[in-house]
């Protein structure tokens, strides 16, 4: 889609293509009210600014929509399709699907939610350090860390929309 297509298209076609790129109804939102866009970057500086609000119940819900690192998201959904793109990096040998697995349940025991990180471009071996490394954190620490990989990826898949 060029920037003017998406300028012009309707809200309702409009919105699920912001949810999947973030499943936060008030970023959608201020992207959707900003338009028209004249350039990239003004459309970039709206999204990245309204991804910098995301509240803990933002983040919990956008969360719901992302499958665990090293889990192929299933189903032709364009989220689906983009995690599974955004993952590709992620080596499937046995034994890094076992870290990750014995990962993702001891960060999730710890947190309580799934670990998210923004994977385009990153080996299993940057994402299992990510891991061990976060798991280190205190609440608001790791909070704020898993806000910001969610803005990462907002935006990263905002860039796709356009694009493609």
């Amino acid at each position: 889609m060029h920037l003017d297509q998406f300028n012009a298209e309707p809200r309702e076609s409009l919105r699920p293509t912001l949810l999947a790129c973030a499943d936060v109804p008030a970023w959608a939102q201020a992207v959707e009210d900003g338009r028209p866009y004249a350039e990239m970057a003004a459309l970039e500086q709206t999204a990245d600014t309204a991804a910098r609000q995301f509240s803990p119940a933002d983040v919990d819900r956008a969360l719901a929509a992302h499958p665990r690192i090293g889990d192929q998201a299933q189903g032709q959904s364009t989220h689906a399709a983009w995690s599974r793109g955004e993952q590709s990096g992620v080596s499937q040998d046995e034994a890094t699907q076992v870290a990750l697995r014995e990962g993702n349940q001891a960060y999730e025991r710890r947190f309580g939610r799934v670990f998210l990180i923004c994977a385009g471009g990153l080996t299993a071996e940057q994402i299992l350090g990510s891991l061990q490394t976060r798991l280190t954190n205190d609440d608001d620490a790791e909070a704020a860390v898993v806000a910001e990989e969610l803005r990462k990826i907002a935006l990263l898949r905002l860039r796709k929309v356009i694009d493609t």
